[in-house]
């Protein structure tokens, strides 16, 4: 039990997602909007570690076998490198790079 509060409340990313985050977005919203937010954000956040705790009890089994992880890797890879090329081609860098070798 300590082990898992020391890993929740010693984690920095709680902090940079909740108080940096979260309040920079919500400081664009006035009134009751506010509150909406902040219901929302709540709602959002209990929603995912919920169906993540019960996807991960769910999956169990299935990643028992080597396939599975092969899979998931694998898809973690394509993500991965479509997320840095849409930052290099939104940055310019693509076409510079392209210009170079043409």
């Amino acid at each position: 039990m300590l082990t898992t509060l020391a890993i929740t409340l010693l984690n920095p990313h709680v902090y940079l997602d909740t108080v940096v985050l979260l309040g920079s977005i919500s400081s664009t919203y006035v009134g009751q909007s506010r509150y909406l937010f902040a219901g929302g954000a709540v709602s959002a956040s209990f929603l995912w570690f919920f169906l993540l705790s019960y996807g991960a009890a769910v999956l169990a089994p299935l990643f028992k076998r080597t396939i599975t992880w092969r899979i998931l890797y694998s898809l973690i890879f394509l993500v991965m490198w479509r997320i840095a090329y849409s930052l290099l081609e939104f940055a310019g860098i693509l076409d510079a790079m392209k210009s170079l070798f043409l």
